[in-house]
């Protein structure tokens, strides 16, 4: 692989114009494709084999108003009552102006006395809104929620407080402006000129990197419909494309001003760059890849194909980094020489950490370890769970909906569950068993109301309304389901031939994080498994990768208390506007394992690679862990650096979910490098020694070898003047 790399780098680098050509060709043609590509199918939320998807696709054949989007309206007033005419004038035409906007098939009157919707103290008052059952979850547009805002209107304008959530109003809510994105950007544009000291080399490295990030999004809009891809794919895609594309582009730089230094021509700088860089970065992609994708066997096509997709994301950078920067190189090679040796010399700092590292490794890794024990320990309470408008800026108007209702109408309105009923067809005595069920549901602990079935003779299929007492987060109403679907409904349903599903946002949670749960021992091991083996095709090594692997099982650990920290326990949580007590959403630690184990094994692969090329170049196993942190430590100190910056700059949006992901990895890819990095790492090489790099005979017979080896490359051209002979020494180049 490193000579085919190499010589794709430098064929590249030399006919860099004709390169641009073909690239713009085919970035036109990708643009060409995404215009005419057919609009993705709605998000598919769907959970199957659960009880809660059963309940949900029982009320959709059912054509169950419940099976469809709704939106909450929350009627308030300071003064006087809601009925008070005035008032309830105001309340009646704006629902009445609800009920004209597009795809609204119901709205709920608050005054209606067989349903009423109006608190015991006549202040709070609420309406559902429902939406045309084959409006889906995918197809709500910033468009609907801003109808509803115009119709609420009506209402504030005669005095009455409107306060709204849903999903509707969630999507028109949303960011449009890149915010988080472009502050990542900035400070990466920042720390790269700060670290090579050229403009030139922090503006290559950039565009390779974005380019790469545009070519993923681009693709995205391709196979969005073939595939399936959830819209959220693309964002995570974004977030990953952009630290990891960065962080490719530049470890392929900075070895290419390294060679450059050293007397290396253009043409042998890029193919030497291309060989071993170039290597690291397919091979650090592909674990990314492999990790991510892993999500497929979680059994959720949500998350198995946001995993597709952020993995098509990776793919685009690592391709860019070794074909869009090549083309950079070549356009920009005559400002891209270092003009000063200390800008590319191995790092004198580092070496002497390394020395001290090495010289009392048990002492390091024992200190390393500790630290990330203390990271860790708040996970021993982690509460999953799914974060919902009462956990919003207290500024939102889902929030303030949430806590009128929950003033209102009590915690459990804000979960209700909805319990399916599937009634045969031939069944005579429907009413009579449908009416035992809501007595026995009324007479059950921690059940606020029930609201009966409207009656609908000849329906094959009957929804029942349950408020719990308590909130959905509450562990109160995980136990209530519990009982309900293991003891109430079998008991109450028993001789006859009635099937009851409990359903609902809070039951679809609950079974969401289930499920989760059961299959995520599988997706560890086949994520774990994987990239062992990649690691060992790299570098012929038996220990590094299994160590390797067991020390970033320590990072993700640290990574789930450090969230668990600022978002359960409040520790900083005002710091990025969010209130304490947040349950952590069930498919975050899924998706942080599988994002975070793979972008840990980046900078993995970057020292490694270091050492393993020093290792091999005749050096002691702890001379050459102390000579690759020299000549790599500071690249993965600040590539680190421009990683956690992306990921944390997405603490800028409202989504207290996206400001989980953002916080939680920006962190976690920081304590990674500090302490597993800079400290567990070097030591844990140095105490294998020799057997570091050793791997059976059997087992290097049957693994491809995928080399990082590229500094053995030969030079075509002739070697110039090197910055400093000490380095051209340190890289094998002699004149």
């Amino acid at each position: 692989m490193s000579n085919l790399l190499a010589n794709l780098v430098r064929s590249i680098v030399i006919h860099w114009k004709r390169s641009l050509v073909v690239a713009l060709v085919a970035v036109f043609a990708l643009g060409f494709l995404s215009s005419t590509a057919k609009s993705p199918p709605p998000d598919d939320f769907n959970i199957p084999g659960t009880e809660s998807q059963k309940a949900f696709d029982l009320l959709e054949a059912g054509g169950q108003a419940q099976a469809g989007i709704t939106s909450t309206l929350v009627f308030s007033t300071d003064t006087g009552k809601l009925s008070d005419p005035k008032q309830k004038s105001a309340i009646q035409d704006t629902l009445a102006q609800v009920g004209k906007l597009d795809e609204v098939v119901k709205v709920g009157d608050p005054f209606n006395p067989k349903a009423p919707g109006v608190s015991q103290n006549g202040k709070i008052a609420l309406s559902e809104v429902f939406y045309d059952p084959d409006l889906k979850f995918g197809d709500v547009d910033k468009k609907q929620g801003e109808d509803l805002e115009i119709a609420a209107d009506t209402a504030r304008n005669d005095g009455v407080n409107v306060a709204m959530r849903g999903i509707v109003v969630d999507v028109a809510a949303q960011q449009d402006a890149p915010v988080g994105e472009l502050i990542g950007i900035a400070i990466a544009i920042v720390l790269l000129t700060f670290l090579f000291r050229s403009g030139a080399a922090m503006a290559a490295t950039i565009v390779g990197a974005l380019i790469g990030v545009m070519v993923g999004q681009t693709l995205l809009v391709i196979l969005a419909a073939p595939l399936g891809l959830p819209e959220f794919a693309a964002t995570i895609a974004v977030m990953l494309g952009l630290g990891a594309g960065i962080d490719y582009s530049l470890l392929i730089m900075g070895r290419f001003r390294e060679q450059l230094a050293a007397g290396d021509s253009v043409g042998d700088a890029a193919a030497k760059s291309g060989g071993t860089a170039g290597s690291a970065v397919v091979t650090a992609g592909l674990i990314v890849m492999v990790a991510i994708a892993g999500l497929l066997v979680i059994g959720i096509p949500l998350i198995g194909k946001m995993g597709i997709g952020a993995a098509i994301g990776v793919a685009a950078v690592v391709v860019s980094a070794l074909t869009m920067l090549p083309i950079m190189i070549g356009a920009l090679k005559k400002w891209l020489r270092p003009k000063k040796i200390s800008h590319v010399k191995p790092s004198a700092a580092f070496a002497n950490w390394g020395t001290r590292i090495t010289k009392r490794p048990w002492l390091s890794i024992a200190a390393g370890v500790l630290i990330l024990l203390i990271f860790a320990f708040p996970m021993t309470h982690l509460r999953l769970g799914q974060p919902d408008d009462g956990n919003q800026s207290e500024s939102s108007t889902q929030r303030q909906a949430y806590d009128l209702v929950s003033e209102g109408f009590g915690a459990g309105s804000n979960g209700p569950f909805y319990l399916a009923v599937d009634v045969p067809a031939n069944d005579s005595n429907v009413k009579a068993e449908l009416n035992s069920i809501v007595t026995d549901l009324k007479a059950t602990d921690d059940v606020a109301s029930v609201t009966p079935p409207p009656s609908k003779p000849g329906a094959d299929s009957a929804v029942i309304s349950l408020i719990p007492e308590t909130a959905p987060q509450d562990k109160a109403t995980s136990d209530l389901l519990e009982n309900l679907r293991n003891n109430v409904l079998p008991e109450s349903t028993e001789g006859t031939p009635l099937q009851v599903y409990v359903g609902g946002q809070t039951a679809g949670f609950e079974d969401f994080s289930d499920k989760v749960s059961k299959q995520l021992p599988l997706f560890i091991l086949v994520v774990i498994g994987l990239s062992v083996v990649l690691l060992m095709m790299a570098f012929r090594s038996l220990w590094v990768p299994l160590v390797s692997a067991a020390f970033n099982l320590l990072s993700v650990t640290a990574a789930y208390g450090v969230i668990v920290a600022v978002f359960q326990d409040g520790i900083g949580a005002s710091l990025i506007g969010v209130d304490s007590g947040v349950p952590i959403m069930s498919f975050i630690p899924v998706m942080i394992f599988a994002i975070l184990f793979g972008l840990s094994m980046d900078y993995n692969v970057f020292l490694l690679s270091r050492v393993h090329e020093a290792y091999n170049g005749g050096d002691s196993p702890r001379q050459s862990v102390i000579v690759g942190l020299s000549r790599i430590g500071k690249v993965i100190l600040f590539a680190g650096l421009i990683m956690a910056s992306v990921f944390l700059a997405f603490v800028t949006q409202s989504d207290v979910v996206a400001r989980m992901i953002g916080l939680g990895l920006g962190l976690a890819i920081l304590i990674d490098v500090l302490f597993v990095r800079m400290v567990i790492a070097p030591a844990v090489v140095t105490l294998l020694g020799d057997k570091a790099w050793w791997l059976p005979g059997w087992l290097d017979k049957i693994l491809p070898n995928i080399s990082l080896e590229g500094h053995a490359i030969a030079n075509r051209d002739p070697i110039g003047e090197p910055l400093d002979p000490e380095i051209a020494h340190d890289l094998g180049i002699e004149a």
